[in-house]
């Protein structure tokens, strides 16, 4: 499992007090980071492979300004060049929003999914999600 600690801005709190749901997707975006890293190590978008093809989000509890929240991510399949993460935020040892995202591993250049690499499966298979 990943896991990055997230403090809450006040501009992502809304009027009625609590944080805004267009928020939780890029709080789970920065949480796979370390993913991205995994098949981009340059960082640079000329070399980017990870092509987001669905994403779902289902809000469970208010997460509220004040208060650091915990993303979670884990691995829930890898195929031939894609995965499905599941992923969760927690505040206060609550589970505030859950959801799953999948993405193919893309060839800019040939406009191609491809395969996953074999030490990219590895490493993220070490953080597969028991169910």
């Amino acid at each position: 499992m990943y896991k990055m600690i997230i403090e809450p801005r006040v501009s992502e709190t809304d009027g009625v007090g609590h944080i805004n749901n267009t928020t939780i997707p890029i709080w789970f975006e920065a949480a796979r980071n370390p993913i991205f890293k995994l098949f981009t190590p340059d960082n640079l978008f000329e070399n980017w492979k990870m092509i987001i093809i669905n994403m779902n989000v289902e809000y469970l509890q208010q997460i509220y300004f004040g208060r650091n929240a915990e993303v979670f991510t884990w691995v829930k399949k890898i195929g031939n060049s894609s995965l499905k993460l599941y992923e969760e935020i927690h505040q206060d040892k609550r589970v505030c929003a859950k959801g799953t995202v999948t993405y193919v591993n893309f060839n800019l250049k040939t406009q191609k999914s491809e395969p996953i690499p074999d030490e990219i499966r590895r490493e993220l298979e070490l953080h597969h999600f028991l169910e």
